[in-house]
């Protein structure tokens, strides 16, 4: 997949706010971020879990997004999910176009949006999915690519969770870093305000995207959060945006002292060793499995023992928690150990 590099820095920058509210509102707040923006975002049309939240202005937002476009040294971004929608942006000579989380899950909008693009040189932004299904994502990119469109990017804004937890979203910050190992190329831009889903927050969030080597950050600014019609907690002031963007620390992947180059080195080599061995204890673990597999086969018992089941998370959560390691890490750990162990003893007693 040939992917034409559609970022001139880091972090690439998308600021504005979550919904295009009024003419004044729009070019009030792109004026205020122009010198630290590149792409200026507002949603018209905004897919709303319940009917009766404001829903977008609609069309006539284009013609504000293009008063942005011709005053201020930014280019404009807007949120797509029809076929229609991508009609009008075209007609308003919109730069950039984005497909949200509720379209990239379901393949035939985002095939109908795809047919809509064919022989245009859009660039097209796409949200992760809500629940982290990397092939569902990875597939939006190739129905855009199928249709000609090769400036694209995706951008993370994490995925649902039925936890309770401190984010709006769950940053799963290992699905972005598998979607990069899958496509090279592709810039991935992380939203750390839909991640966090709370103002507070954002910085942090914006600061582990940096972390990760993410290439840009895409972060609803509005003039008056707290008056905006739509997701207040999470915008952030202009002030607020410049403020994050002078803290962010930018690292790089590579070590330029051979001192400190050889040490990260040593480093690497015992946390090798060290997986070597946990790879070795678990094979001896599998042996213990397909033993217990037998016995139960032999003595007619159920696979799934919820009683001991309990027994392990709640002795390995104490465990944890004695040696200061992080419980949810290690009760994560065990739910996948588990899951294969149960799936072997199941193979074992079918045959």
């Amino acid at each position: 997949m040939y992917i034409k590099n559609i970022i001139s820095k880091r972090p690439y920058v998308i600021a504005g706010p979550c919904s295009a509210e009024s003419k004044e509102q729009v070019f009030d707040t792109a004026k205020s971020i122009q010198d630290v923006a590149d792409v200026y975002r507002a949603g018209i049309w905004k897919p709303r879990t319940n009917p009766n939240s404001f829903e977008g202005v609609g069309k006539k937002g284009l013609n504000w997004l293009k008063k942005v476009k011709e005053e201020t040294t930014l280019k404009v971004a807007t949120e797509v999910a029809t076929a229609k929608h991508v009609e009008l942006c075209l007609e308003a000579d919109i730069d950039v176009l984005w497909i949200g989380a509720r379209t990239t899950v379901n393949p035939f909008y985002v095939q109908e949006i795809s047919n809509a693009l064919k022989g245009t040189h859009k660039t097209v932004y796409v949200k992760n999915p809500p629940h982290p299904d990397l092939g569902l994502w990875i597939g939006a990119f190739e129905r855009l690519y199928k249709s000609g469109i090769c400036r694209i990017a995706a951008i993370h804004r994490g995925f649902y969770s039925y936890k309770k937890a401190v984010f709006r979203n769950d940053p799963n910050w290992e699905i972005p870093i598998r979607l990069r190992k899958e496509i090279k190329d592709l810039p991935i831009i992380c939203d750390p305000s839909h991640i966090a889903g709370d103002s507070l927050l954002v910085q942090d969030i914006a600061q582990t995207a940096m972390d990760i080597n993410l290439d840009g950050l895409m972060i609803e600014t509005h003039n008056y959060p707290k008056t905006a019609l739509s997701d207040s907690n999470q915008q952030i002031s202009p002030k607020q945006l410049k403020n994050i963007l002078n803290k962010l620390i930018l690292t790089t992947n590579k070590l330029r002292d051979e001192k400190h180059e050889l040490e990260l080195l040593d480093f690497r080599d015992k946390i090798d060793m060290l997986d070597s061995l946990i790879i070795e204890m678990l094979t001896k673990r599998t042996d213990v499995v397909k033993d217990i597999a037998k016995l139960k086969l032999q003595n007619n018992l159920t696979i799934f023992q919820f009683e001991r089941w309990l027994e392990i998370l709640n002795t390995r959560r104490q465990k944890a928690i004695d040696d200061g390691l992080d419980k949810e890490m290690i009760i994560e750990l065990f739910e996948v150990i588990h899951k294969y162990s149960i799936l072997l003893q199941t193979s074992i007693i079918r045959k």
